[in-house]
């Protein structure tokens, strides 16, 4: 069985070799030696034949002949294979015909020439493309040639200096191929480890370059002329429009408005330190941005080699909004803390200044247990809605949500909330739900619902019908809640607040309302969104503010499942 261990072939396998390996570079180069040593040989011969200077006979020269056409055949039709142990037809046509060759000129004596030198080329062959057993073998098959040579010129002239010149030969032919083998072995060794080098320089570049595509902030590659070798998509982002992307590599001079990133780019090659800096970039088409800039220069080994300087950019604004999510969730968990430790001192006041209502008769003293009241309620709502948020926080998802009929917890949660706050009148409900199921926890539910109904409330007017609820469903089964009050439109920026934390048009709210109900709907696979919307009434059609709900689709049971149901209800 052959050897198939690394070592023991070029680059350890039995198969085509690369087109760009040393293997093959190698091996196109002994082909090519081996049809120039032809057309010498041929051209040798055939100079000596044609002046007849020393005898040569007609079949040496077909011989070289052949040996050109053949050694042509193998450089312009075989494949470069890389050779084993195993004497193939490889071997055969290159190295066999080599030693055959040679060794018929050798034993002939053209024209008084010695040959043994050629016998360093299928040697050489041998050594460097092939096994270290391969080696040996041919310089055993070239040393064994030799003494058969020396023995018949001892036949004719009795003379011992051929057979000592053989010997010296052959050893000095196992010297070179073994030192060629190793030689070469050693370089496989290399080329090899160049190789997976080289992968993983290129695996590390790919994931690096993928890395950088990905980041949220934006990189820049400047050399010290000003010019940008390479910059990820969000550098090109905070530096222009999308439609303004620019190909690398391109000049910072170009846009007036990136002039301090030239300056900052000189500051980091004239100190030789890192920089770090908030930049102004002001375009029309965009308008002011604000940069936080980071400059940092590759470390070179090599002080004739260029170093580069990186940029890291970064949009303020993203910063502070993280800065103020990471406050917001702070401040989130003190107050809940300082709401849960509030509530029962609140429980208390409440409750004294319900029995010290009862012993007043005067108006003045009244009215001032009614702003006591008044106020203590407003307190306790704002601490239940702390410790609300709290809840959602921190509530699980461990357990699916169940499926809840749509129209009759509406209908349950409107009629308790118009009994509380005495808006029967102002409050219309319109199912039309079809006996929809959501997959919702009815508190959350009620919960979402209480929440719409006392914004809707806070802006509504106090016409009949200024507050509306309705249920609906699509030809396509989705589910959806709205509710909609005759408020005036918000501003802009309230819109674009509107559900965040501890955001409120309004003093006197705690800002926690809405986003609740974004909390809980996302929880439940929901989307709730705020749009102007138009209402028809019994006059003119009225605008007003209205909040929808989209659930989440209900994903069809299997047939199975639901005879299963049957048969158990």
């Amino acid at each position: 069985m052959a050897d198939t261990s690394p070592l023991a072939s070029w680059f350890g396998l039995r198969e085509l070799a690369a087109e760009d390996s040393a293997f093959v570079r190698l091996w196109r180069g002994f082909m090519t030696a081996r049809v120039m040593i032809a057309l010498v040989l041929l051209a040798l011969l055939g100079a000596m034949y044609a002046i007849a200077s020393a005898p040569v006979e007609g079949w040496l020269i077909l011989m070289c002949c052949a040996y050109l056409v053949a050694a042509l055949a193998v450089r312009t039709l075989a494949s470069p294979r890389i050779q084993g142990h195993a004497l193939d037809a490889q071997w055969m046509s290159t190295i066999g015909v080599d030693l055959l060759v040679f060794a018929a000129l050798q034993f002939m004596q053209a024209g008084g020439i010695s040959y043994n030198p050629l016998f360093a080329l299928p040697l050489l062959l041998a050594s460097v493309l092939g096994s270290l057993l391969l080696a040996l073998g041919t310089a055993a098959a070239i040393t064994l040639l030799l003494l058969v040579d020396a023995w018949l010129a001892s036949l004719h002239l009795d003379t011992a200096s051929r057979f000592l010149q053989a010997g010296l030969t052959g050893t000095g032919f196992f010297i070179v191929a073994l030192l060629a083998n190793q030689l070469a072995t050693r370089l496989v060794r290399e080329e090899q480890r160049a190789r997976q080098s080289q992968q993983a320089a290129r695996v590390q570049i790919e994931v690096n370059e993928l890395v950088i595509e990905a980041l949220s902030d934006g990189v820049l590659v400047v050399d010290d002329n000003g010019i940008v070798r390479a910059a990820n998509p969000a550098a090109q982002g905070l530096l222009g429009s999308p439609a303004d992307r620019r190909t690398t590599p391109f000049v910072l001079a170009a846009e007036p408005a990136w002039h301090p990133l030239i300056e900052l780019a000189r500051l980091t090659f004239l100190r030789r330190t890192a920089q770090v800096a908030d930049v102004d970039i002001s375009e029309a088409a965009l308008g002011a941005r604000r940069l936080h800039v980071r400059t940092r220069l590759t470390a070179t080994h090599d002080a004739a080699a260029e170093s580069l300087c990186v940029m890291f950019l970064e949009d303020l604004r993203e910063m502070e909004a993280r800065l103020r999510t990471e406050k917001l969730a702070a401040m989130g968990r003190m107050s809940a803390a300082v709401a849960h430790e509030i509530r029962n001192p609140l429980a208390a006041i409440t409750q004294a200044n319900a029995l010290l209502d009862e012993d007043l008769t005067q108006p003045g003293q009244k009215r001032l247990t009614l702003m006591v009241r008044q106020n203590a309620q407003r307190l306790a709502q704002i601490v239940e809605e702390i410790l609300d948020l709290s809840r959602v926080q921190h509530e699980g998802m461990a357990r699916s949500s169940p499926l809840l009929d749509l129209d009759a917890a509406v209908s349950a949660a409107c009629t308790d909330w118009g009994r509380q706050t005495a808006c029967g009148e102002r409050l219309r409900v319109d199912l039309h739900g079809h006996g929809s199921q959501v997959a919702f926890e009815p508190d959350h539910l009620r919960r979402v619902l209480v929440n719409l109904l006392d914004n809707a409330l806070r802006y509504a007017s106090p016409q009949a019908g200024s507050i509306r609820v309705s249920t609906e469903t699509t030809t396509s089964g989705q589910a959806g809640l709205r509710v909609w009050s005759d408020g005036a439109q918000l501003e802009q920026t309230v819109q674009r607040h509107l559900f965040e934390p501890f955001f409120s048009s309004e003093s006197r709210s705690s800002g926690l309302g809405l986003y609740i109900c974004r909390e809980l709907c996302e929880r439940h696979g929901a989307l709730i969104g705020y749009q102007r919307a138009t209402q028809a009434g019994a006059g003119r059609p009225r605008e007003g503010n209205e909040f929808f709900v989209t659930f989440r689709q209900r994903t069809p049971a299997p047939a199975s499942a639901a005879r299963f149901d049957t048969i158990r209800a």
